[in-house]
């Protein structure tokens, strides 16, 4: 243990942090390390008091933004010193700062809001550092997604955090189609401009009646969670003008019977929708989308299968 008043001998190690008694006075401990700061996510005042102090003590903090940094700096009268560390300087910028580590300057990350290494710049300053054997520390604080796993009211028991939906249809389509029979909640975040499209493809390929939540600019003024059937939520999102705000879309687990459908021994997905445009005098595109429907797919894997029927790559 640390005493106050008394130098530590070289041959003493010192640990992260210090335990102190209850009434004793708290020294700086900081000690040369890499220091994962999380930072507010919206309300300046979800902020530890570890991490105030942490922020105060380091030699120099790396931040995504360093206006935006500021802005919490300035409400808790830190005054260290800043550096930018973004996805188009890291790679440079993380070779100095582990240089810097080496050479017994302590240094704290953060992003704009959250934890730091969790869907922002980060990984590759921190497997550096550990590459190096330098010491790590987290101080943990505010996640956007944990926030809004808590309170969507979905089961919280086993969940599986896939960072930002892909930007591109098809991609975004795979890995919905990847999570359909899953048990257990999927968190994601998304843009708010692609929120309307994302959300119309998760109807399509769960299908309207999988229940999830969106949680919009949690923590903030604004803050709102829409609960309900997808196909509910896609229409109220349908009826704004437009979808603002940062998003984490939150997908409830599959439910009985909406797991993938074995396909009828001997009828192909060819030959069920000839049938039924022959019997019901529908075109092809909507015969598919029956038998979709019927064997529990979604229409782009019905219209693959068929595809390949046709001898179609």
């Amino acid at each position: 243990m640390r005493h106050a008043g008394r130098k530590l001998d070289k041959s003493e190690k010192l640990a992260p942090e210090a335990t102190l008694s209850r009434n004793a006075p708290s020294p700086l401990v900081t000690r040369p390390a890499l220091y994962l700061v999380a930072t507010p996510i919206g309300n300046l005042e979800d902020i530890t008091l570890r991490a105030v102090r942490v922020l105060k003590e380091v030699d120099v903090i790396a931040c995504e933004d360093t206006r935006q940094t500021q802005k919490l700096l300035n409400r808790y009268g830190i005054t260290t010193r800043t550096v930018s560390y973004h996805e188009h300087n890291e790679m440079t910028r993380a070779a100095e700062l582990v240089k810097d580590l080496q050479e017994g300057t302590s240094v704290a990350l953060v992003t704009d809001a959250g934890m730091p290494g969790i869907s922002d710049p980060g990984f590759r300053l921190i497997s550096l550092a550990i590459r190096h054997h330098l010491p790590v520390v987290p101080i943990p604080g505010a996640s956007a997604f944990l926030a809004a796993l808590v309170a969507s009211g979905l089961p919280t028991d086993s969940f599986r955090f896939g960072g930002f939906l892909p930007p591109k249809s098809g991609e975004r389509r795979a890995a919905l189609e990847a999570v359909k029979a899953s048990p257990c909640t999927q968190v994601f975040y998304e843009a708010p401009h692609r929120m309307v499209e994302a959300l119309a493809e998760v109807v399509e390929i769960l299908g309207p009646g999988r229940h999830l939540v969106i949680a919009r600019e949690v923590t903030k003024l604004h803050e709102e969670f829409l609960r309900g059937r997808a196909g509910e939520v896609l229409e109220t999102l349908k009826s704004r003008e437009g979808v603002k705000g940062e998003i984490t879309l939150l997908i409830g687990k599959a439910e009985e019977g909406e797991s993938l459908a074995p396909e009828p021994p001997g009828v192909s997905v060819r030959q069920r929708v000839q049938q039924i445009m022959a019997d019901e005098k529908l075109d092809e595109k909507a015969a598919l989308k029956k038998v979709a429907k019927e064997r529990g797919v979604s229409k782009s894997e019905a219209y693959r299968e068929l595809q390949r029927s046709k001898g179609i790559r």
